[in-house]
């Protein structure tokens, strides 16, 4: 009887214990929320609490506005903007700001109502440069019931990676104009 008691009582000193231990590096000391603050270096406003995370107010730990790491996306920011922009017109299936990758849907032209387009846009570096992005398109056609698979000029995607880069060109002096 005495050894189902003694073992009752084991995670109870254990647990108290544990608790004593973790009080043995207080020392009495307390510090205000400021102290805490300073001494910690708290990262307030960033999801991820770490240099280059996810800002959720607009601008980074230094205070500066720069577009390209402020939000902490992995590309450019005035490409990815510029390519949502430039791709609105159709449906997104899949958008990663931080791998810079955007995938649409097919988009049926209403002019055009047996063919439809896909579109897979990839943004390919930090900088805004003029190899900065790649664009895939791909073109199916109606045949009675069935879709399939048609060619598409090699000037089509040139044309939308040129028509985000003009957009981000855009994106960029408006940006550098407001912070004057």
């Amino acid at each position: 009887m005495r050894r189902l008691t003694a073992f009752r009582l084991v995670p109870v000193l254990l647990a108290a214990s544990v608790t004593v231990a973790g009080c043995a590096d207080w020392g009495g000391k307390t510090e205000t929320m400021e102290e805490q603050t300073k001494r910690q270096d708290y990262k307030f406003g960033s999801i991820l609490g770490t240099e280059g995370g996810f800002n959720l107010f607009g601008k980074n730990k230094r205070g500066s506005g720069d577009q390209d790491n402020a939000n902490g996306l992995g590309v450019n920011s005035f490409l990815w903007r510029a390519s949502l922009d430039t791709l609105s017109f159709m449906p997104i299936a899949s958008a990663d700001p931080f791998g810079g990758v955007i995938l649409t849907d097919w988009y049926t032209s209403p002019e055009t109502p047996n063919e439809r387009f896909k579109v897979n846009l990839y943004i390919l570096d930090k900088q805004l440069r003029a190899d900065g992005v790649r664009v895939s398109v791909f073109k199916q056609q109606r045949n009675g019931a069935d879709w399939r698979d048609s060619n598409v000029g090699a000037e089509t995607a040139g044309t939308l990676e040129d028509a985000v880069l003009t957009r981000a060109r855009q994106l960029r002096v408006a940006a550098q104009a407001a912070a004057r």
